[in-house]
C-alpha cells in the first residue's frame, strides 16, 4: 500500500493501534473539506502496531481531543512538503465538549447549551471530573 506524502497539513503519528478511528470521529474529519488518510494497524518497530492519520490541509485540530484519546501520540506539522514541527502530546488539564457528563442530575442535562467541561483531577489514574457536579470520567488511555 502506498499513501503519498502531504504538502501542507499535519500527520498524527504514534497513535495506539485501534484508536485512530476514535480520533478521526472526535475531530469530525469526515465533515472537513480536505484529503484525510487513516491508516490502521501499521507495522511499527517502536510500538509493534500503530495508527496514523494524515490530513492534507492546514485546518485547525483540537490537540486536547487527541491527547485525551492517546497522550502518547505525536503531531507532525508539514509545510511545503517538509517537516517544520513536532509536538508530543500529554493528557490535557481541561476538556471542553469532548466528553459528556453521565450524571442525569448534572445541570448540563437540563441546560444543554452549557459547555461540557471536565478537569483532570487525578493524573496518575487519568480521572477527569465534571466542573459542575464532580462526576468522574476516566481517560481513554489504559
Amino acid at each position: 500500500m502506498r499513501v503519498d506524502g502531504i504538502q501542507n497539513g499535519i500527520v498524527i503519528d504514534h497513535i495506539k493501534a485501534g484508536r485512530g478511528m476514535e480520533i478521526y470521529d472526535l475531530l469530525e474529519l469526515k465533515d472537513k473539506d480536505c484529503s484525510v488518510a487513516l491508516m490502521i494497524n501499521v507495522v511499527s518497530s517502536k510500538m509493534g502496531r500503530k495508527d496514523i492519520i494524515k490530513i492534507d490541509s492546514d485546518i485547525p485540530v483540537d490537540y486536547d481531543v487527541i491527547g485525551y484519546v492517546d497522550p502518547g501520540a505525536t503531531i507532525n506539522t508539514i509545510k511545503d512538503g517538509k517537516l517544520i514541527g513536532k509536538t508530543n502530546l500529554k493528557l490535557p488539564k481541561k476538556l471542553v465538549n469532548v466528553i459528556k457528563c453521565k450524571n442525569p442530575r448534572c445541570i448540563t442535562s437540563t441546560e444543554q447549551e452549557l459547555d461540557q467541561i471536565f478537569r483532570l483531577t487525578d493524573e496518575e489514574n487519568k480521572i477527569y471530573r465534571c466542573i459542575y457536579c464532580e462526576t468522574a470520567a476516566k481517560s481513554k488511555q489504559k
